[in-house]
């Protein structure tokens, strides 16, 4: 899960797909953390793709770094414990003008039943489950 997260960290931006009833959804995220041996995603409750996810939990992940790419592939979560925010806050200080543990905005969700593949044109892909 580390080395996912550390990829993830490296890319930047990654870009989450969701499905809007029969039609696909990809948008950029940047927000990636570990926290009680979860790998955690955050986003606003009003925001479109929360409730896409909330719907249908199925989502997948792409983003590519210094030639090579991951597809994570799982299920997210929202996890409503006031320390999971706070612990994805703090991993984010700039999201603290818009986001507080305590509002009821604030998503944080965190994949279940993952596979990441991180794959490159010139070696093996290493795949990841958790």
């Amino acid at each position: 899960m580390q080395e996912v997260l550390d990829f993830l960290k490296k890319a930047g931006t990654y870009y989450l797909a969701t499905a809007d009833g029969d039609q696909p959804r990809v948008r950029p995220f940047g927000t990636a953390h570990i926290f009680d041996g979860k790998l955690y995603i955050q986003t606003a409750k009003a925001k479109p793709c929360a409730k896409q996810m909330a719907a249908n939990p199925k989502i997948e992940i792409c983003a590519m770094s210094e030639g090579s790419w991951i597809r994570i592939a799982a299920k997210a979560i929202t996890d409503d414990r006031l320390e999971a925010k706070v612990s994805m806050l703090e991993a984010y200080p700039m999201l603290k003008d818009r986001y507080k543990a305590e509002d009821d905005n604030t998503n944080v969700l965190y994949l279940e039943d993952a596979t990441a593949t991180i794959e490159s044109f010139g070696g093996e892909p290493k795949t990841y489950k958790f």
